[in-house]
């Protein structure tokens, strides 16, 4: 593994994470939906278990939205560099890759989530499902997409 193919994953990693973006927010945007509260009360429950202090008032509220996407980026971006690791330089399949950064993100956002006691999935209905599915599988498909690009074509030296 070369750290060149590592910094690659961490690219198609953030390519992924804006499009997971983009989309939830032509969503929030065309169904006029609210914001999720999740990554704040992600970073407010981390905060709580780790004590560490976050303010008061406004400036906590700002801390735990600037916190809480941070966070989200820093996922998807490791979900990346997992996938650089997995794939070993290679370009892979655009459908299988796409469903394994999709999935692995997911499995990565809602099992923190279940864990920490913030949601359970299994009292979601469809459209939260959908909500939840359809960004994910954005994320995968440009990530998957970025990794392949950044790679050289098969019978081009390696």
């Amino acid at each position: 593994m070369r750290r060149v193919d590592l910094a690659d994953g961490a690219i198609a990693g953030a390519v992924g994470s804006t499009a997971l973006n983009v989309v939830s927010y032509l969503d929030m945007a065309l169904r006029a939906r609210p914001a999720s509260s999740t990554p704040e009360d992600t970073v407010g429950r981390l905060a709580g278990i780790t004590h560490v202090d976050l303010g008061t008032g406004a400036r906590a509220a700002n801390r735990r939205s600037g916190l809480g996407a941070l966070i989200g980026y820093g996922l998807g971006i490791a979900a990346g560099v997992a996938f650089a690791l997995y794939a070993n330089g290679r370009r892979q399949p655009l459908p299988m890759a796409t469903g394994v950064l999709g999935a692995g993100v997911m499995t990565m956002t809602d099992g923190s989530i279940t864990a920490l006691g913030i949601s359970d999935p299994r009292t979601w209905r469809r459209s939260d499902w959908i909500s939840d599915i359809v960004p994910h599988l954005a994320y995968g498909l440009t990530a998957a997409a970025t990794w392949n690009r950044l790679r050289r074509p098969s019978g081009r030296g390696r």
